[in-house]
């Protein structure tokens, strides 16, 4: 079998509300913990919504330098704690290896928003002159992919997503087309996040999209759920590594799983609101399945964007029976963001991290909170407990804001 335009997963490097390894992750998806709490950046007690799945106990000190903390967002932390997370578990040895080989995809929905606001107002009170020098420098949307980089030390390609929600997905697909193309053996791979701030909790409470079940918060993401009554903000950063096979194979590493396809289109229709048909969505699913060589019937695993929100569960499933016809209810579907909210620009990387764990260890972790049956949502859900079951291929989607749709296609490792 050849293996000459493969693109393998060697490495994953995680920093959610549920952990920060792979190991420590997984553990609580299969489990099913909830990483939705009261939110604790922040008095939100004027708000709507007041809680999030926030990263807690995160000190970016383990994995970095002093100085490099001081100069980095929240944000830039949490892609270059993930990445060298994932650098790690990968078991490659950046000093044996070229640099200019070794690139970096990492992208960010919002950015630092964070510093933004602080900076701003800073500006407002004290006026010109008062903002800090490092303002623009962690702000700007290349930073998360930058800083990566820079902590270790990676010459080659390096782009900085932001499709919204469904940036840590592109940056797959991105990477694939780098390393397909030989413009490097190695690339890291995923989207960050920090939007658990006072504003953007506001903004999208205006939009009516996020839950409001604040006293049964871990109830409260509730993903194809009839009852659903909106999304669950949460932050944190995912990173894969991605390899050419031939690297890998020469280096010795453990396959976890191959990106064998992509898939992404636009549905060209609004700002917010999904096409409410679903075809531009199912054409990406459909596409990732082709581009990987596979056919529908491989499929064992959908991981779904699945967000909780009333439009756009319904678009999903609709555009799951489109793309799958008649096989959609044989194909188990989850989605992790009943457990660890909607980490927006990150939400495709660790979204994608789980999918290639499901493959590695043959379980899918539960959606949490699936208690009514939504008619227009009859999917086969994998409901409360993890479901045990040998998979050789999966897909992972995500869709954002503007249209924007991206789907991952893995098939399971050696």
């Amino acid at each position: 079998m050849s293996h000459s335009n493969d693109v393998v997963v060697t490495g994953i490097g995680v920093v959610t509300s549920l952990g920060f390894t792979r190991q420590a992750f997984w553990k609580s998806l299969v489990e099913g913990v909830s990483g939705v709490r009261p939110i604790s950046a922040f008095d939100a007690s004027r708000h709507k919504t007041r809680i999030a799945a926030e990263v807690r106990g995160f000190e970016p000190e383990l994995w970095l330098g002093p100085k490099q903390v001081r100069r980095m967002s929240r944000v830039s932390q949490f892609a270059a704690c993930a990445a060298v997370e994932a650098v790690r578990d990968a078991g490659l040895d950046l000093d044996r290896e070229d640099p200019f080989r070794i690139g970096c995809v990492v992208g960010s929905a919002a950015g630092d928003y964070t510093n933004l606001e602080e900076q701003f107002l800073r500006f407002q009170e004290k006026g010109p002159g008062s903002v800090n020098p490092l303002t623009v420098p962690k702000v700007i949307p290349n930073m998360p992919a930058a800083n990566v980089a820079i902590v270790l030390g990676l010459r080659g390609p390096n782009l900085g997503v932001a499709t919204a929600c469904a940036t840590g997905c592109h940056a797959l697909g991105a990477a694939i087309a780098i390393l397909r193309q030989g413009a490097a053996d190695v690339v890291l791979a995923g989207g960050a996040e920090s939007t658990v701030t006072a504003f953007v909790l506001d903004g999208y409470s205006s939009m009516g999209v996020l839950s409001e079940q604040n006293d049964r918060y871990e109830e409260a993401s509730r993903p194809f759920d009839a009852d659903r009554d909106g999304f669950v903000l949460g932050e944190g950063a995912g990173v894969l590594v991605l390899e050419t096979f031939e690297h890998a194979r020469k280096r010795g590493a453990e396959i976890l799983a191959y990106l064998a396809g992509f898939g992404m289109t636009s549905d060209a229709y609004n700002i917010a609101i999904p096409e409410p048909d679903g075809t531009a969505a199912a054409v990406a699913m459909e596409q990732a399945v082709r581009s990987a060589g596979l056919n529908l019937e491989d499929i064992g695993l959908i991981n779904t964007h699945g967000t909780s929100t009333q439009v756009n569960d319904r678009v999903e499933s609709r555009a799951v029976k489109l793309a799958f016809g008649d096989l959609y209810s044989r194909v188990p579907v989850t989605s992790n963001k009943s457990m660890i909210g909607h980490t927006l620009g990150a939400a495709g990387a660790i979204e994608a991290a789980a999918t290639v764990l499901s493959l590695h260890h043959g379980i899918i972790p539960p959606t949490l909170n699936y208690r009514t049956r939504d008619p227009e949502c009859d999917l086969n859900i994998v409901a409360d407990e993890a479901r045990e079951v040998r998979i050789e291929a999966a897909l992972s989607n995500s869709f954002g804001f503007g249209g924007q749709n991206a789907v991952a296609a893995f098939r399971r490792g050696p």
